[in-house]
This record gives C-alpha cells, structure tokens and sequence, in this order.
C-alpha cells in the first residue's frame, strides 16, 4: 500500500517499518 502509515513519520507503509502490513 501507498498509505501513510504511524509507524513513523508517515511514510509509506513499505518504507515505514520494511513490511506492507504494519500495525
């Protein structure tokens, strides 16, 4: 997914914590 993700600062779920689907 492209969507921003509050793993971090936002970025994209893929970029966020190295995984699509992050809680």
């Amino acid at each position: 997914r492209n969507d921003p993700c509050p793993c971090g600062s936002g970025r994209k779920f893929k970029k966020c914590c190295g995984q699509e689907t992050v809680h």
